[in-house]
C-alpha cells in the first residue's frame, strides 16, 4: 500500500518556520477500478475478461490451455500496464 504525505496550510507550526516537522503518513484512498474474471470458453480454453466498475467488459484475453497460464496472463497485465504509453498509428 502506498503512503501519501499531505501538506496543508496548517501542517507546519508558525512559531518555528525553519524547523522541519514530522509528517504523518496517510493511507491512499483506494478506488474500485475493475475486476478480472476467469472463465472457460466453448472450446474448453481458459480466458479472462476485465470488467470496469460499472460492469462493462473493457478487455478480453486470449485462450489459454491451463488456468495457471491464464492467471499468469492477468499478472503480466497488472505488472506491465500501470502507466502505459499511448501510441497513435
Amino acid at each position: 500500500m502506498d503512503l501519501v504525505y499531505e501538506d496543508t496550510l496548517y501542517s507546519r507550526p508558525t512559531t518555528e518556520p525553519n524547523k522541519p516537522t514530522k509528517r504523518k503518513p496517510t493511507k491512499k484512498k483506494l478506488t474500485k477500478t475493475g475486476t478480472f474474471e476467469v472463465y472457460k470458453d466453448k472450446a474448453g480454453e481458459y480466458r479472462f475478461r476485465l470488467k470496469a466498475s460499472n460492469g462493462e467488459i473493457i478487455a478480453v484475453g486470449e485462450g489459454y490451455t491451463s488456468k495457471k497460464s491464464c492467471i499468469n496472463g492477468i499478472q503480466s497485465i497488472k505488472k506491465n500496464v500501470l502507466k502505459p504509453k499511448i501510441v497513435e498509428l
